[in-house]
């Protein structure tokens, strides 16, 4: 990542917390930031169902949620138990897929 774009990103995120009124549609960092979240964990709500991006965006596509929503949802203490439990199980599994290769082929080379 090039220096002006990551001091763009660095400069744009937390503003979003600092806005006065919030634009309508909120994309994934933005959606993120609101919920207190990593933004590559947007995607696990997504596919738990726990967050619906607006409209039918294609699976590589720009996912915006609506902000009146999120806002809603931030503030619903067993949502963002669930959310968490969901993020937390999501990388629990991956954790434990990945020891498991790496077990299988290290226990591989050994014969």
């Amino acid at each position: 990542m090039d220096f002006f774009r990551e001091r763009r990103l660095a400069m744009n995120e937390p503003a979003i917390l600092n806005l006065a009124r919030l634009p309508a549609r909120l994309d994934v960092g933005q959606t993120a930031q609101l919920l207190g979240f990593l933004e590559h964990d947007i995607q696990v709500l997504m596919r738990a169902r726990l967050l619906k991006p607006l409209g039918n965006p294609a699976p590589n596509g720009h996912k915006f949620f609506a902000s009146a929503e999120i806002l809603q949802l931030a503030q619903d203490r067993s949502w963002l138990d669930r959310a968490t439990k969901a993020v937390s199980a999501r990388w629990q599994e991956r954790n434990r897929h990945l020891i498991q290769g790496v077990r299988g082929n290290f226990h591989g080379n050994e014969e």
